[in-house]
């Protein structure tokens, strides 16, 4: 049933509402927008770099085994956070890591300023990627852990449409800056540590889960938070006394992989891989497939494809909230395929046809990555949802350091369409994969 037809659930007999179906308050809303700092983030480091490159390649003079491996960084670093400190963020507690991430991301940010080096640069940037990737893992675990289950998909939805936000402020302050040469870039690279700097600050003060303090037995000061923030209008015992809170599994990845949920956590790796890798590779080095179309790009071509993913963000909101999980993903994967697929096995086809359908790969690319932060916590208990999202973060952000990697050198050595063709597999893996395991979890409460 599509989230925005649920009816409110009624009050108990002692006039309370169920946490899960409490009124969307104030609190919901900030706790929603103070984790938009690490998509927002995340999509303005993947665009600086791309365009930063194109200065720092010919001035440092290193060859494409490092402009790849700089392109990559940042993702091999959200995969060792996200495993990492999502695990720890189920271990000690989300809070504490939802604020010391965005220290580390702010530092290296300003760091990157005086770089000497490829390898300087590279460490930075993977030290980024650290601070983003635990921010994947618990940011939207708190979104969440807090949300009333009516509008929790769209709030989550609306996290990776910040995403978005970001690639397309790079894209933009990113080819003004570069136009002044230079060192433009090492301005542009530190330019990251402003919107981090304003999300730490804004963090201070945000409170600790209260579906963790329960899992660990801190019932009072759950309670607290839950009076708080949520109001006293809300019937503590509905999470309290939740289905298997005094059993909880342990954070472990074994239990990721137990017989009751190892399908869930497949699913979760593999479709989220099969999207992220096309989407990452492509939109990383984005002015070089440009150039393979044989088109010039710039503001008209690079422009409206920015215009596209914006309006697919936007209207991928509408699809989270309209259509079933299981429905969404599986048709943006039929829809992509379909529109990639002719770039790898018909190169010969006109040009303005393959910019249209570049335009439509773009559009549901974009609108269907809003699943991303719904899918994830959905799939996972409160005991081991950080883990359980960090895992599939994380491993989605080693395919996609992967595939960005590579792709420079599949495109000088096998061709661009067979690079392309190779891409479109992945998205024909997805939608099979959909097909087979995804489980529907629209308007389902949390346990």
């Amino acid at each position: 049933m599509p989230e925005n037809k649920l009816a409110p659930a009624p009050a108990s007999e002692t006039g309370l509402v169920p946490f899960d179906d409490a009124p969307l308050n104030r609190f919901h809303i900030k706790i929603t927008a103070l984790t938009f700092g690490a998509n927002f983030s995340d999509g303005y480091q993947l665009g600086v770099i791309g365009i930063a490159l194109t200065l720092i390649r010919p001035q440092m003079g290193f060859g494409s085994a490092w402009e790849g491996l700089l392109g990559a960084s940042a993702l091999i670093g959200i995969f060792l956070g996200s495993i990492t400190l999502g695990w720890l963020a189920d271990r000690i507690g989300r809070q504490q890591l939802y604020m010391l991430n965005f220290v580390l991301i702010t530092l290296a940010s300003i760091a990157q300023f005086w770089v000497g080096g490829p390898l300087e640069l590279f460490v930075l940037r993977l030290l980024i990627g650290v601070g983003i990737g635990a921010d994947y893992a618990i940011g939207p675990t708190l979104v969440a852990e807090f949300c009333p289950r009516r509008h929790r998909g769209f709030l989550l939805a609306s996290l990776t449409a910040m995403w978005t936000i970001g690639y397309i402020c790079s894209f933009f302050f990113g080819n003004y800056l570069i136009d002044q040469g230079g060192d433009a870039w090492r301005w542009l690279l530190a330019s990251s540590a402003l919107p981090a700097l304003v999300v730490l600050l804004m963090r201070i003060g945000t409170p600790e889960s209260p579906r963790w303090l329960i899992s660990k037995g801190r019932v009072e000061e759950a309670r607290a938070v839950v009076e708080k923030y949520i109001g006293r209008h809300v019937d503590f015992a509905s999470i309290a006394a939740e289905p298997g809170t005094d059993k909880a599994p342990s954070a472990s990845y074994r239990a990721l992989f137990s017989a009751e949920q190892w399908r869930k956590t497949a699913f979760g790796v593999l479709y989220y891989n099969c999207q992220v890798i096309p989407y990452f590779a492509i939109y990383t080095f984005l002015p070089i497939v440009m150039a393979k179309f044989g088109m010039k790009g710039g503001f008209l071509g690079d422009g409206l494809l920015n215009v596209f993913l914006l309006l697919g963000s936007i209207a991928g909101l509408w699809f989270v909230a309209r259509f079933s999980r299981r429905g969404f993903v599986i048709g943006s994967f039929v829809v992509m395929a379909v529109a990639l697929g002719p770039m790898g096995i018909w190169p010969g086809a006109p040009k303005l046809l393959l910019f249209v359908l570049f335009l439509v790969f773009t559009f549901m690319m974009s609108a269907s990555s809003n699943l991303d932060q719904v899918y994830p916590p959905e799939l996972f208990s409160t005991a081991l949802r950080s883990s359980g999202v960090g895992l599939l973060n994380g491993l989605s952000r080693i395919g996609s350091a992967v595939g960005t990697f590579l792709l420079p050198t599949s495109i000088d050595h096998l061709g661009f369409s067979p690079s392309m063709t190779i891409l479109s597999v992945f998205l024909v893996l997805g939608a099979v994969v959909s097909f087979a395991w995804a489980p529907e979890t629209s308007g389902s409460a949390l346990d």
